[in-house]
C-alpha cells in the first residue's frame, strides 16, 4: 500500500478516467459514489446518533441514500436508519413531504405511510448526513412475489405472480394511500411496486443474531475489500459494500401492503414533461394489468430510441394518441405517413434500402388475455374495462384515486396497511 495520502476526490459524479476503484460486481451501490458530498461509509457494527443505533444489517439504497436495519440501544427494538447523501439535489423534498403529512394527518398517515420516528445529522468523511429514523418495513411488492412458497423451488415455465386475492389487496391498500396522499396536496411522484412495502410483524422480541447480517464474502453478503486502483488507503469508501437483504421471512400476513420507471410513464410526461398528480393515477393502471397479470404492460428497456419504444407500445395496447399529444412526438414521421397510418415498427428508422419492419399489434385486452391471469372471464373484463378507464390519454378524464376506490371491483377488499 502505498504511503503517500491520496487526493481529495471531487464532490461530484466522477468520470470514467476519475474511477478510484476496483470494480464491485455484487448487487450494492456503485463504489464510485463514496467521494465529498456522496453516500457516507457504511460497514455493519457501526453506531450512530451518540450510540443510540447500532446497525446490523443493509436493507437497500437508492440514489440518493443508503438504509439499514439497526438496534436502538436507547428505547429496544429496531428501526430502519435511512442515511441520506450529503449533498442532496435542490428537488428532494422528502423530509418536507414527510414531516407535513405527520403533522396534518398523524393518525390517519400511520395507516398508510411509512412512520418518520425521528431524524438527526451525522458527521462523516464526505460530509453532513440527514439521517431519518423509520420504523422497519419489509419487502416491496416487487421482491417479495419471489419469496412465496409455492414458487419454489423455481420450475421451467412457472408463472410468477401474486395470487388473485393477494394483488387485489395490495392494490387496494395501494389506492388507499394514494387517496390519502392526495386528499392532503401530495403527488408521489413514483408510485410502483418497488415503492410498495409488505409490513412487518413486531420484531422487538426478535434476537438480534437472527436478524444481524454476516460478513460473509464467500456467501455474498458483502463484497470483497473495496480496493482503490493506485493501492492507497481511503477514507471516503467502506472497508467493503453490503449487499442488501430485506427481511422477508418476518412480513406480516400477506394482505387481506426517479424517477418513475419507463413503462409507468404517462404519455404527456414522455412527450412533454407535464407533471401532475394524475401521473399517480396512469401508473397505478399500469400497476393494476401487472400485479394480476405477472406481467408488465409496457416493457421499455433503457435506450436511445425508449421514448419511440414507449410510445409505439402505448398506440399498439391502446390506441391512436390524441392529436395534442401527437404534434409533440417528434420523430413520429420515423413510424407513421402523413395521415397517421403505422408504416414501420423498427425502432430508430429503417436502414437505407431496407424494408419497413411491421408487427402484429396487440391491444391492451389481447395482451391480458394471453398472460391467462387467475380469474374468470366475467372478473376479467370488468378488470379490463377499468383499466381502460384509468389509462385515458386525457389527464382530465382520468378517475381521481377516490373514485377508482368505489369501483365495483374494489369493493368488498378489506382495507389495511401497505
Amino acid at each position: 500500500m502505498s504511503i503517500s495520502p491520496p487526493p481529495t476526490p471531487p464532490s461530484r459524479a466522477v468520470t470514467d478516467d476519475e474511477w478510484r476503484f476496483e470494480t464491485v460486481t455484487l448487487p450494492c451501490e456503485w463504489v464510485e459514489d463514496y467521494h465529498p458530498g456522496g453516500y457516507h461509509p457504511v460497514v455493519l457494527g457501526d453506531v450512530f446518533n451518540n450510540g443510540q443505533y447500532k446497525v446490523i444489517r443493509k436493507l437497500g439504497e437508492g440514489s440518493y441514500s443508503t438504509v439499514w436495519l439497526a438496534c436502538d440501544l436507547r428505547n429496544g427494538g429496531y428501526v430502519a436508519l435511512k442515511i441520506l447523501v450529503a449533498q442532496l439535489p435542490e428537488s428532494t423534498a422528502e423530509l418536507h413531504i414527510l414531516r407535513h403529512i405527520t403533522g396534518t394527518a398523524p393518525t390517519e398517515a400511520a395507516k398508510h405511510v411509512t412512520r418518520l420516528l425521528g431524524e438527526f445529522e451525522h458527521h462523516g468523511p464526505n460530509g453532513v448526513h440527514k439521517c431519518l429514523v423509520f420504523e422497519p418495513m419489509g419487502p416491496n411488492v416487487n421482491s417479495m412475489v419471489e419469496e412465496l412458497p409455492q414458487f419454489k423451488p423455481r420450475m421451467f415455465g412457472m408463472k410468477v405472480r401474486y395470487p388473485l386475492w393477494m394483488a387485489k389487496g395490495i392494490l387496494k391498500q395501494s389506492l388507499d394511500a394514494l387517496t390519502f396522499l392526495h386528499r392532503n396536496g401530495i403527488a408521489h411522484g413514483d408510485f410502483q411496486p418497488g415503492n410498495i412495502l409488505f409490513t412487518l410483524k413486531d420484531l422487538r422480541s426478535t434476537p438480534e443474531d437472527v436478524l444481524r447480517q454476516e460478513e460473509d464474502v464467500e456467501a455474498e453478503s458483502i463484497s470483497p475489500p473495496v480496493q482503490r486502483l493506485d493501492g492507497k488507503e481511503d477514507k471516503w469508501a467502506p472497508r467493503y459494500l453490503c449487499v442488501a437483504q430485506s427481511i422477508t421471512y418476518f412480513f406480516a400476513s400477506p394482505p387481506t401492503n426517479t424517477v418513475t420507471p419507463l413503462g409507468l410513464r404517462a404519455p404527456e410526461l414522455i412527450l412533454t414533461g407535464v407533471v401532475n398528480n394524475t401521473l399517480d393515477v396512469w401508473s397505478f393502471g399500469c400497476l393494476v394489468f401487472q400485479l394480476i397479470t405477472g406481467e408488465p404492460l409496457f416493457c421499455v428497456p433503457p435506450s436511445e430510441y425508449e421514448d419511440d419504444d414507449h410510445l409505439l407500445s402505448l398506440t399498439e395496447r391502446l390506441g391512436a394518441l390524441p392529436d395534442e399529444l401527437y404534434r409533440h412526438w417528434k420523430t413520429s414521421s420515423l413510424y407513421f405517413t402523413p395521415d397517421r397510418k403505422l408504416s414501420n415498427c423498427q425502432i430508430g428508422a429503417v436502414d437505407p434500402g431496407e424494408e419497413p419492419h411491421m408487427v402484429e399489434q396487440i391491444s391492451m385486452e389481447e395482451q391480458f388475455d394471453s398472460a391467462e391471469p387467475d380469474i374468470d372471464e366475467k372478473e376479467a373484463d370488468e378488470v379490463k374495462t377499468l383499466i381502460r378507464w384509468i389509462l385515458q390519454y386525457d389527464p382530465a378524464k382520468r378517475p381521481s384515486p377516490e373514485e377508482i376506490l368505489s369501483h365495483p371491483w374494489f369493493r368488498n377488499i378489506g382495507a389495511g396497511r401497505i
